[in-house]
């Protein structure tokens, strides 16, 4: 089964910070949404949520 891939919400159209996650049952990948030939990073379901719970609580803000 191919993944379905979706352009993250927060990438600007075009912009160098456009990202495309695809989320299934053994994970979610990520990858550059510019260089879809690429590679892709990988995360395990409780990794990707680690990550996002981390990302909404501002773990990853600047200044």
């Amino acid at each position: 089964m191919q993944r379905q891939w979706r352009r993250s919400s927060r990438s600007s159209a075009g912009g160098p910070e456009c990202v495309e996650v695809a989320l299934d049952r053994d994970g979610t990948g990520v990858r550059d949404s510019k260089d879809r030939t690429g590679g892709e990073l990988g995360f395990g379901l409780a990794q990707w949520r680690r990550f996002t719970d981390d990302a909404k609580g501002g773990a990853f803000d600047r200044g």
